[in-house]
């Protein structure tokens, strides 16, 4: 399967959730992390740094269920935009966003 190439839109909003996570995270250890949300070090590694801009609904749950986010938190930090740029629509639910 061939990936479209992401938009900036989805770039940046892949950086925000990036550091949202590692924000949450704290001093935890990104591997104690992303064992207890039963993903691969490397797959957070790659969400957080911005690298996987738009991951899976059940990775982004899974890891935020671990750092004691709601998902509606989640979605409200990540489709802030910032420096003007329009993301989406607001009215879309973040599991509708993260499903695409």
């Amino acid at each position: 399967m061939v990936r479209l190439p992401l938009t900036p839109a989805e770039a940046e909003r892949g950086q925000r959730l990036g550091a949202l996570l590692r924000r949450a995270r704290g001093e935890r250890s990104m591997l104690e992390t992303a064992l207890d949300a039963r993903v691969s070090p490397e797959t957070l590694r790659k969400i957080e740094s911005g690298r996987v801009a738009t991951p899976a609904f059940p990775t982004v749950a899974a890891i935020a269920d671990v750092l004691g986010l709601s998902l509606d938190e989640v979605w409200a930090e990540i489709n802030t935009p910032e420096h003007g740029v329009e993301i989406g629509d607001p009215r879309r639910s973040a599991r509708e966003w993260l499903a695409s």
